[in-house]
Parts: C-alpha cells; sequence; structure tokens
C-alpha cells in the first residue's frame, strides 16, 4: 500500500511556488504540478488496467483545490467501474471532429481537384477528370458522404445503364478517378477504412476483368496505297487546318502535337522540331527530324502576329479539335463512290490520328526499318522495362531517313526498298 498523502489545506497549497509536484492529500494521486515558468497545474496520478495515465485537470487557481478533489474523485469512480476516461475524451474529440471534417463526395471532389490541379499534363486532362466525375459519378454518390460510401455503392455507379461493359474503357477510368478521391478523403480523416473503389482484392471479385470485356476501337485509317492520292487532294485544300493535317501526316505525329507546334520548337536550318515533354502523351521531350517536304510546308507557311502558333485559328488561338476531322470530310464527300477516304475495315472515314497507323503499317511492310525506329517515330513508349532501362538515344539519325522515305513516299507512292538503307541520305 503507497503512503497516504497528508491532506493540505487551501492557503498550503497556495504557498507551493517551488517547481516540483506535490501530493495534496484529499484523493490518492491528486497533486499540484509547479513548473519552472511557475505555472500550476493539476494533475491525477492514476493507474487504469496496466496503462500509468497522467490526467490534467486544468490550472491552478482557476480550478480550486476543492474542485480539483471532486474531479479526481469522479474520474477514479468511472475507472473502477470500467471506464478509461482518456479514451472516452478522445474518442468524443474525435467524434466531434469528424462530424465538423465529414464531406459529400462532390465536395471531396472540389477539394481533391483543386489541390491535385498542378499535376495533370495540362488543363485538358484536368477537364477530363473533372467530367467523368462530373457525368458519372456526381448522379450516383455525389450527394453521399464520404465515409458512408461502400462497395454497394460503387457496383451501382460502375453498372449503371451497363457502363462497364458498354463503356468500359470509360467505367475504367472512372473507377480509377473515384479511388483517388476517395484515398484522398480517407488521408484527410474525412473516412476510415478500406476503399471501396480499389480493384485489385475488392472489384476485381464482383466485376468482369475489362480486358476480357471491353471491344477495342480503332481509329479509321486509310489504306496504304491511297496515301499519294490522298496528299495530292490535300495539297488543294486551302486553310491552316488543311496545311496543318498535311504536316501531321508527314511527320507521323499526333493531331493534337501538330495543332499545338510552335515557331520557337522549329529549327529550320537542321530540320529539327523538339515538342516539349508537357506536350506529349509520354511526358517526355520528342524530337521529330523534318522531311525537306515538312521544311517546304513551314516556309510556305505566314507568321502571324501575336502568336507563335504555326498553324493558328483565325482568332490566333489553337485549332479546335475537330478542324483536322472537318477538313478530312469535306474531302471525302468531294469524291464520288469508290474514291471516297474510308477504312476497309470499319467503313468509316479516316482520321487524323489514323494516318500514324498508315505510317505504321507502310513502314512495317514496305520498308525493312527496324520496329524500334517505327516506334521511337511514333513516340510510343517502350513496354519492355528491361529495354526501356538501357535505351538512351533516341535513333533520330536513323529516323530521318525514315521520314525521308516516308515523305518520298506520301508525294510520289514510289516502291520502298526492301533493305534498310545503311548510308545517311538527306531527306
Amino acid at each position: 500500500m503507497p503512503k497516504k498523502a497528508r491532506e493540505m489545506s487551501a492557503a498550503e497549497v497556495r504557498r507551493l511556488t517551488a517547481p516540483g509536484l506535490y501530493a495534496v492529500g484529499g484523493v490518492a494521486g491528486l497533486q499540484l504540478q509547479v513548473t519552472k515558468s511557475g505555472a500550476r497545474s493539476w494533475v491525477l496520478r492514476i493507474k487504469v488496467g496496466a496503462r500509468r495515465r497522467d490526467i490534467g485537470l486544468g490550472g491552478f487557481p482557476d480550478v480550486p483545490l476543492s474542485d480539483a478533489r471532486a474531479k479526481a474523485r469522479t474520474l477514479r469512480e468511472q475507472i473502477a467501474s470500467g471506464i478509461d476516461p482518456v479514451e472516452e475524451k478522445r474518442a468524443a474529440r474525435l467524434a466531434m471532429l469528424t462530424q465538423t471534417q465529414r464531406l459529400t463526395f462532390d465536395e471531396a471532389t472540389e477539394k481533391f481537384l483543386t489541390l491535385k490541379r498542378h499535376e495533370f499534363k495540362n488543363a485538358k486532362h484536368a477537364a477530363q477528370w473533372e467530367s467523368t466525375l462530373a457525368t458519372y459519378a456526381s448522379p450516383v454518390i455525389g450527394r453521399k458522404r464520404v465515409d458512408e460510401i461502400a462497395l454497394a455503392d460503387i457496383e451501382e455507379l460502375l453498372t449503371r445503364d451497363n457502363l462497364w461493359l458498354a463503356k468500359t474503357e470509360t467505367a475504367k477510368r472512372l473507377r480509377g478517378r473515384v479511388e483517388k478521391v476517395l484515398d484522398w478523403a480517407t488521408a484527410g480523416g474525412h473516412r476510415a477504412g478500406d476503399n471501396p473503389a480499389r480493384w485489385r482484392g475488392n472489384l476485381d471479385a464482383r466485376l468482369p476483368n475489362p480486358s476480357k470485356v471491353a471491344t477495342k476501337r480503332h481509329h479509321s485509317a486509310l489504306p496504304i496505297d491511297d496515301i499519294p492520292r490522298f496528299m495530292r487532294h490535300l495539297a488543294t485544300m486551302e486553310g491552316g487546318g488543311a496545311r496543318c493535317l498535311e504536316f501531321a501526316i508527314l511527320t507521323a505525329t499526333r493531331s493534337r502535337e501538330a495543332k499545338g507546334v510552335r515557331w520557337s520548337e522549329i529549327d529550320l536550318e537542321a530540320r529539327l522540331w523538339t515538342i516539349p515533354a508537357d506536350r506529349m502523351k509520354a511526358g517526355k521531350e520528342h524530337r521529330v527530324p523534318l522531311s525537306r517536304a515538312a521544311v517546304a510546308l513551314l516556309k510556305a507557311q505566314p507568321r502571324h502576329e501575336g502568336t507563335d502558333l504555326v498553324f493558328p485559328s483565325s482568332r490566333g488561338k489553337l485549332l479546335s479539335e475537330n478542324t483536322l476531322t472537318a477538313v478530312i470530310k469535306r474531302m471525302d464527300s468531294a469524291m464520288p463512290e469508290g474514291q471516297k477516304y474510308r477504312d476497309p475495315n470499319t467503313g468509316g472515314v479516316v482520321t487524323a490520328h489514323g494516318f500514324r497507323s498508315t505510317f505504321r503499317d507502310w513502314a512495317g511492310e514496305r520498308t525493312a526499318y527496324p520496329g524500334d525506329i517505327c516506334e521511337m517515330a511514333l513516340a510510343h513508349v517502350i513496354k519492355n522495362k528491361a529495354e526501356a532501362a538501357y535505351r538512351r538515344g533516341d535513333l533520330l539519325e536513323k529516323r530521318r531517313r525514315l521520314m525521308k522515305d516516308w515523305a518520298q513516299f506520301c508525294a510520289e507512292g514510289a516502291t520502298q526498298s526492301s533493305v534498310t538503307p545503311i548510308r545517311a541520305q538527306e531527306g
């Protein structure tokens, strides 16, 4: 049995000013703590189960001796009845904090996008995130509190209107984006537990594998032998959209890369176009060797005051998403049946992106250029991680010969050699 402390009077307690801990008696474990700065406060030292607790009861003299003893007795009674007052207080504080922090999914999405917006590749990427969540997630779980969203809610979201099967790629992106928002909410203390939008070990047991149900959609592409005829027709079309499409075909680049080309990215003397990383799909700088045909096209292009864009719109801005498509559709509608610009596999009018497929088919079927050179020309990411780790160069000079041969084929339809050229040739 510990020695019972003598019960001090209120006057004696007021005279305790030297730094230290003083047992004041009246209730076992009740002490007055005096710090070096002179601050005084009440502490109840007590054992709860196997754990030693120091429970603060307030400062002195704001809490007088009689009140401190009353608080200490109440706490001892709680502990005797099996209640841990420290844990109870912490739980109450957490419950109050959680109550004030509860967010709906829409609110969490807004905060997440505001915080993460600078991490997106560009404004278009951020807009895609916002649009996907607003279109599909908001109507189903937007008003639900993030701590109430369960697996059943995510299943309903992904299978509503047959989304998972009918628009598998969209549904995949939606699931990943919802998962990110809920991860953010969990990290911020707005919810707890497993993420119901997680795929592995969760939704993969409830939904069919997307790779098994997704229907791959290919961009309609022009047959190889129709390219020279198309390019001759394209040369007669007027406007910046037509010239931009011509440039995109000659360089085998994506339409958004061609639409965004700036004079500051072009070195006409070196016949080189350097696309910065922030405009590339893979987020890595890409150098494009320019054939003489591509350089001639650029030299003929007028420079527009107030913009660095090579192919600006009439307002000096970036060409719209549909500009190049509109050029192709006008060309197709002008042709008689049997000569239209259609993909024989899909039956659809060819697309701007489809010319990259035509380029790849030509390179693979009509030339002996190695596949890695062709893939590098298309700025495709190397899927083999081991090969990617050792790849340091971008095969620029070898690609220069490839793009020279492509430009020649576009102009003449000449049969390409089945042997890859060894000596460098001017393009």
